[in-house]
C-alpha cells in the first residue's frame, strides 16, 4: 500500500474519531458517498482533489494535515541530524527545526555571531513571520523599517518582504523563526 495512502486512511480515522463522528456522519458533513468514505478509510482509494478537499473542510484540518505522517507517529530527530545552513561567510548558522516538510512553512533556529548581518530571503506571498529571540537581541530590517527585539520579545512582520537579521552586539544571539503561510481568515 502507498504510504500517502496509509497516511490519508489513518488520518481520517483519527480525526473522524477525535470529533466523535461515524462514518455515515462524516460523509454527509463532506458530501460524498459512505462507500467513497470507506474505501479512502481502507487505504485503498485514491480520492480525486474535490473528495480530499470536501474531508479537509469537513474535518476542519488542510489537505497537507491529512497527507502528512499521522501525528501519533512521534520521531525524535537528534541534534545531528537537523540539517543546518552557514550563511554570511559562516557567521551565521541556521538550523532547520521542522523535518516534515509543509509547504511555505518554515521553523528555524538562528545563531548570529557578534556584529553579523544576514539576509533573509522573501517567503512566499502572504507569508507571515515571527521572530523570538532566545538569546541577546536582534535587530531585523523589513518594509523600510528596523526593529530591536531583546531577548523573550517576538516581532511579527510580513516574510514575504525583503529582510535582514543583524546582531550588533558583542555577544552572539540566538533567534527562532517561524514561518506560517497565508490562511484563510475566520
Amino acid at each position: 500500500m502507498d504510504k500517502i495512502a496509509r497516511y490519508l486512511a489513518d488520518n481520517i480515522v483519527a480525526l473522524r474519531k477525535k470529533l466523535g463522528m461515524s462514518q455515515q456522519q462524516l460523509a454527509k458533513l463532506a458530501q460524498i458517498p459512505r462507500s467513497t468514505l470507506t474505501h479512502i478509510e481502507s487505504g485503498s482509494g485514491n480520492p480525486s482533489l474535490s473528495n480530499l478537499a470536501r474531508l479537509s473542510f469537513a474535518l476542519q484540518v488542510g489537505i497537507e494535515e491529512l497527507l502528512s505522517r499521522p501525528r501519533t507517529e512521534c520521531v525524535l530527530f537528534e541534534e545531528a541530524s537537523i540539517p543546518v545552513q552557514k550563511r554570511s561567510q559562516g557567521k551565521a548558522l541556521v538550523y532547520k527545526l521542522l523535518p516534515d516538510r509543509v509547504k511555505g512553512m518554515e521553523v528555524d533556529r538562528m545563531e548570529l555571531a557578534p556584529m553579523t548581518t544576514m539576509p533573509g530571503r522573501p517567503h512566499v506571498t502572504g507569508a507571515k513571520e515571527y521572530l523570538i529571540v532566545m538569546r541577546g537581541e536582534i535587530t531585523v530590517a523589513v518594509a523600510g523599517e528596523q526593529f530591536t527585539v531583546p531577548r523573550g520579545a517576538v516581532l511579527a512582520f510580513p516574510g514575504d518582504q525583503a529582510h535582514a537579521y543583524r546582531n550588533l552586539q558583542a555577544e552572539p544571539a540566538t533567534g527562532i523563526s517561524v514561518v506560517i503561510p497565508v490562511t484563510l481568515g475566520n
